[in-house]
This record gives C-alpha cells, structure tokens and sequence, in this order.
C-alpha cells in the first residue's frame, strides 16, 4: 500500500503552492501550518512534507520555527527541506524536530559535504532531493539547472547508502495535470527496494490509485488537497490503515 504524505509549502509562514516551482505563481491559502499539521494527524497520517521556499530561495533555512511549531505539538514524523545548505542549516533542522531532511542543490554540488553528512547522522535521515526538468537534475530552487542525468545521480547516493529518494516531475509540480507514472515506474525498475517518494501532479484520488497500482512506495501532495479535488479524509478512509507505516 502506498504511504500518503501531505505537503505544506512554506512562504512568510503561511501554506503556499508554486506552478512549476515559479515564486511569481505563488498561490496563498488561508490555512494555518499548525492547525493543518493537527487534522494530518487526527486523521491517522504519520508523515508530512514540509518545504521552506523562502529558505530554498535564500540559500538557508528561514522558516525553522514553523518547524518547531509543527514538531513540539504534533507526532507527525516530519520531512524538512528547502535551504539546506550549512553544518548549521541542517542541525537546526535536526534539533528542530524533523525526522528527515530533505537535500538537493548539496547533493549536487558539494558531494563531499553530503557524504560528510551521511557519516555523521546516518544515510536513513537523509531524503535524496530529485528535482528532475527534463531529465536533468533542477536545483536551488528549480532556479538552475544541472548537467546530471535522474538515474546516474540517484545510483551515485544508492550506492552511498542512501535509499530515500523524493523526485519532483517539475513539469508536473503544481499543475494538477495527473503524475509523473511512467518516470516513476522507470526509476523503481532500475531500484527495486527503492524507498521512493513521488512528488508533482497530483490532481485526483485517481492519480494516488495509480501510483499505488504502480507499485510506487509513497506519494507527497499537498495543491491537490488545498484546492479541494482530493479529501484528506476519503483517502484516510481507503489507503490508511492501523499498520500503515511503512519503515521509512
């Protein structure tokens, strides 16, 4: 069964979505961090997404107190990312409460760093950050463009340890035009036991059955639920259940 991880998207403290990761599309919804973090978890879901765009943005984390907020009051095992690119940056993220970080733009541009971070705090905290636009990997928040192809970059951090992969479709991300399957599905077949997190285009209940029909690990969403064509509750109903916890 896949695992259903809702997303909020952080700017100025308030829930906001991005088109194609575009700051100019920026969308602001009339939720509270907290008080969504809260229904996640009355709910029954045990994950939640967390991106700091004004920290993806910035080149550091901004928005750790809403972190903090969200972790001291909720059992939620969460993953942070977005601007994390110091020793500081990610043990503030740690000692912030985040189950996971998620990283990227360091990945690609400072192995060294990441591998020293994988030493330090272990492979199974850190999340792969895959931004993918047109089979390259995206970084700094999708602002730059990489030379290194989707698959060498995730079998280079697979080799190193690290099974948690996120990968955003990026021109899927926001436009709730349906999921990246296929490239989901070419990925696993590459990784069998990949703990893979797919991201980006999730418009439907149907989208959430057919990557579960796909056999992919788990899905984040978050423009899907603000903008009402996914029920929170409904998928609880079909897709959570006692034991859904996946060891991620």
């Amino acid at each position: 069964m896949i695992e259903l991880i809702p997303a909020i998207d952080i700017i100025d403290g308030k829930c906001v979505r991005l088109t194609k990761g575009d700051y100019s599309s920026k969308k602001v919804y009339d939720l509270n961090p907290l008080d969504f973090a809260k229904e996640v978890e009355r709910l029954g879901y045990k994950r939640l997404h967390m991106v700091d765009l004004d920290g993806a943005k910035s080149s550091h984390v901004v928005n750790i107190n809403i972190l903090s907020e969200v972790a001291g009051n909720t059992s939620l095992q969460i993953d942070f990312g977005g601007g994390i690119k110091s020793d500081a940056d990610i043990e503030a993220v740690f000692n912030s409460g985040a189950t996971y970080a998620t990283v990227g733009s360091i990945a690609v541009k400072q192995p060294e760093q990441m591998e020293l971070w994988i030493s330090r705090y272990g492979a199974d905290r850190l999340i792969l950050g895959a931004d993918v636009n047109n089979g390259c990997i995206s970084i700094n928040g999708w602002k730059e463009d990489s030379r290194q192809e989707l698959i060498p970059f995730i079998k280079s951090y697979y080799d190193r340890g690290i099974h948690r992969v996120l990968c955003t479709d990026i021109c899927k991300d926001g436009m709730l035009q349906g999921p990246a399957v296929k490239l989901y599905q070419e990925i696993m077949q590459q990784f069998p036991d990949l703990q893979l997190i797919a991201s980006g285009g999730v418009s439907s209940e149907e989208d959430i059955h057919a990557l579960n029909n796909a056999g992919i690990p788990a899905v984040v969403f978050g423009k899907a639920i603000y903008e009402g064509k996914v029920s929170l509750q409904s998928l609880a109903s079909q897709f959570l259940t006692t034991n859904q916890q996946h060891p991620f």
